[in-house]
């Protein structure tokens, strides 16, 4: 009997051709000439050519989802919700192809990919619930025969530019709350894995929102560039590197525009010496090498404390040594490629600078060889001991499968380390001691604590924080999409 992923693998590669821009309701073609291949980074085959679109193009969709913009904020909160119950039936139906996209174009295992597309049918399901969500308040004789009202009030047109480790996840993280609330959209998907993004607007063009509330165009700096500059756009959500965050937000600043750009991290795992190791160093194989360490909630410093220091580490490097690595597509793979051969050898490169700084190279995950696909962006787990604060490894991300073990003698030095680092996305601890859990939530400037978990991820009701260079605006998103995608309007009234 064939098992299910091997008839997936044995599916010839599909070719998804020249990807269209979807504007106004409408799938159109790019006027420009340029293009750039999709490469499956496990096959390292060509499965679609994107277009990078001219800035009369993106001008052309910033004047359809403005014009789209007034009859659209007049649709009852809760006739626009149910475009949004639509499209979370039609996720449902196609989960497991959305997901297969995202192991072809991304390279994560089947998996990691369909975690992701369930999250992102959630954020649609929680922004179903906008007309409760934006309801506003009334309080009534703040002074003799007066009364206040608070009404939270639509924009106009927003915008998205989202990274490529979340194709499917990241727009789906603010559109829907956008456009619920009464604005428009136009989302430009990343220029590394827009495949994805097209299949969920082949879904959202089969729920039928009405022509131009919902946009996407595709293209690289001039399409960012061209929506940053126009006085139309309202407000930007962006996420990436902290370099490109700090640049839009800026931008957005000089500009008049709302801004929430999320930016790097570098985060890390506190070991105490009273803590579940078994459990422990489960939870750090899924943070560190989870989607090949390829998202900002992944574990990059793991800082044991005390004498728990040699037992961790061995245990930590033989669980690791054992991760499978294939294709995606593979149901027992446990780790895929990184998304590119030109990232992977980005990472390589941060390899080789921890190796030049003197750290010790204890798990080496270079020239692994997966059969069948030799081509591959595969990089195997890679764990370095002997890492300084100091050293350019333990200080940048490098947003792949490298691990650095820092040994602390306290939880106080550790503190001391997280805080010194630029950024502040995540920080977690394991400890089978209350005080110590209290005093490091208490104490860590970081915008996502965990304590005994590896990944301090949040649910689509929740809002994910980020602090220091890990994020640039005061308005994150999810819980709080409501307040970003509004404006409170103040109604005084006397009637006499």
């Amino acid at each position: 009997m064939i098992t299910e992923s091997k008839k997936l693998l044995e599916e010839p590669e599909k070719y998804y051709g020249k990807l269209k821009n979807y504007l106004n309701g409408e799938w159109v073609d790019s006027k420009s000439i340029k293009t750039r291949d999709i490469v499956n980074p496990a096959t390292n085959e060509v499965i679609a050519r994107v277009p990078l679109s001219t800035r009369s193009e993106v001008e052309e969709a910033i004047r359809v989802a403005q014009e789209s913009f007034q009859e659209w904020r007049e649709t009852p909160p809760i006739k626009r919700a149910r475009f949004f119950f639509e499209l979370k039936h039609l996720m449902e139906q196609n989960f497991e192809s959305l997901a297969r996209v995202v192991v072809q174009e991304m390279g994560k295992t089947i998996d990691e990919a369909r975690g992701e597309i369930r999250r992102s049918i959630e954020e649609v399901e929680c922004a179903c619930g906008v007309p409760t969500l934006m309801q506003g308040y009334l309080a009534q004789d703040i002074s003799p025969q007066i009364d206040l009202e608070v009404i939270h009030e639509p924009l106009g047109v927003f915008c998205m530019v989202p990274a490529f480790n979340f194709p499917a996840l990241v727009p789906l993280e603010y559109m829907p709350y956008a456009v619920a609330c009464g604005n428009t959209y136009i989302i430009k998907p990343s220029t590394e894995v827009p495949i994805t993004q097209t299949k969920i607007f082949e879904l959202i063009d089969q729920v039928g929102f009405p022509p131009g509330v919902v946009n996407m165009i595709h293209g690289s700096r001039e399409v960012v560039d061209a929506l940053m500059d126009s006085p139309h756009i309202k407000g930007l959500s962006f996420v990436g590197s902290t370099s490109v965050a700090k640049l839009l937000y800026e931008k957005a600043a000089k500009t008049g525009k709302r801004a929430q750009c999320a930016g790097g991290a570098k985060n890390h795992l506190v070991i105490m010496p009273d803590a579940n190791l078994d459990s422990a160093v489960a939870a750090m194989l899924s943070s560190f090498f989870g989607c090949a360490g390829q998202r900002c909630l992944a574990g990059a410093v793991a800082m044991p404390i005390g004498n728990v220091y040699e037992s961790l580490k061995e245990r930590f490097v033989t669980a690791a040594s054992k991760i499978q690595l294939g294709y995606g597509l593979d149901e027992a793979t446990r780790m895929g490629p990184l998304v590119s051969r030109e990232h992977m050898q980005n990472v390589i490169r941060y390899i080789e600078k921890g190796l030049e700084e003197g750290a010790k190279l204890i798990l080496d995950g270079r020239n692994r060889k997966v059969d069948g696909y030799p081509d591959g962006a595969f990089l195997g787990p890679t764990i370095f001991d002997e890492v300084r604060p100091d050293m350019i490894i333990a200080k940048e991300e490098i947003f792949g499968p490298v691990a650095s073990i820092m040994r602390a003698k306290t939880l106080d030095e550790a503190i001391e380390t997280i805080e010194a680092n630029r950024y502040g996305h995540s920080a977690l601890i394991f400890t089978s001691n209350g005080k110590s859990a209290r005093d490091f939530q208490y104490r860590v400037h970081c915008g996502n604590v965990g304590v005994n978990i590896g990944i301090a991820a949040t649910q689509a009701f929740a809002t994910l924080g980020s602090l220091k260079d890990s994020f640039f605006g005061d308005i994150h998103g999810r819980r709080e999409s409501v307040q970003f995608f509004t404006d409170r309007k103040i109604l005084i009234t006397r009637w006499l």
